[in-house]
């Protein structure tokens, strides 16, 4: 008898395993029509995103481009050994981090300020043209925006330096002085994204239950009180989601605007890890180090977001995944 229960008991795993499995075609088959349209979703992030990650051994051989990917010689972590005595690579990390530093600290919170100053705006005509003038930046090119600052910025006929002259202070030259980099490059994007970025913030406010408003109201809160004590605590949750995202993105500053704003006279701040590796694999034709540096980017970008979201859902109970 206690053989026999010993088979029943072996033979009942691999029946709720098949009918497992069973369930799960059933479900496909069912809502093939929803798995059809993420089709071609799934194919795009293969062919662009995963498969272009076999190009990731470069970062360990000595490649050349005559031989190959398979055709080059396997050096291990000579390259990273090389990233890491390089003072032009180091110097560019230490941008990144000062330059996101500073994106954090003004450019996060700017969008649910702005946020909240919108939620607050009564008059509907106004609200709406306000909206639209700071979600107006983020759909400009990012040449444009930088034409605007270059020529904002100008020594000669800019409106910054013609509005100094009034006061009688000499003509700046703001962008070939690196000490000046940094807060135009933050400043302009906050400029150029942070209308567009409080519509998410806007979005969540908007999903608050009224019924808090109202009980705050009959218990005679003003609107300062409010929004202090409601509206903040109940988008507290987008708020954290939102901040794990940008501290994933740490090290990606924004490329097209920094090169386009930078000279050799304002490296000293303005050179950023993305920038660096645009001179050593495209203009220098070192692909391997470049290779490199970017896969050294993304395990950072990749241990920062997921520390981040370990944090949040820790001491927050909220969190990407």
């Amino acid at each position: 008898m206690r053989e026999e229960n010993t088979t029943a008991e072996a033979d009942q795993p691999l029946q709720s395993e098949d009918s497992r499995w069973v369930r799960l075609f059933d479900h496909f088959k069912r809502e093939w029509q929803i798995y059809a349209m993420l089709l071609p979703t799934l194919i795009w992030f293969l062919v662009f995103l995963y498969k272009p990650m076999y190009g990731l051994q470069i970062a360990f051989k000595d490649y050349s481009i005559f031989r190959g990917v398979s055709g080059s010689p396997w050096i291990g972590l000579e390259h990273f050994q090389t990233l890491f005595s390089n003072d032009q690579f180091l110097r560019a990390i230490k941008n990144t981090i000062q330059i996101s530093a500073l994106n954090l600290l003004f450019g996060f919170p700017a969008p649910i300020i702005l946020a909240l100053m919108f939620n607050e705006v009564l008059n509907a005509t106004y609200k709406r043209t306000a909206q639209t003038i700071v979600y107006l930046p983020h759909f400009i090119s990012s040449v444009i925006i930088a034409g605007i600052v270059i020529t904002a910025f100008s020594p000669t006929a800019g409106i910054i330096n013609t509005v100094l002259g009034w006061f009688g202070i000499d003509s700046i030259y703001f962008l070939t002085q690196p000490e000046w980099f940094r807060p135009i490059f933050v400043g302009t994007g906050i400029w150029q994204e942070a209308g567009f970025g409080s519509i998410v913030f806007l979005a969540a406010i908007a999903g608050v239950n009224p019924s808090l408003y109202e009980s705050a109201v009959v218990d005679g809160a003003n609107r300062w009180q409010m929004m202090w004590k409601i509206t903040i605590p109940s988008i507290l949750p987008t708020i954290l989601i939102m901040l794990i995202i940008r501290i994933g993105n740490i090290m990606e500053v924004s490329f097209e605007l920094v090169i386009l704003l930078y000279q050799p006279a304002t490296y000293e701040t303005a050179d950023v890890v993305n920038t660096w590796i645009y001179r050593q694999g495209l203009q220098s034709g070192q692909y391997d180090l470049a290779a490199a540096a970017g896969l050294f980017n993304a395990l950072v970008a990749f241990v920062l977001v997921m520390t981040a979201n370990t944090l949040s859902r820790r001491y927050s109970r909220t969190s990407l995944w």
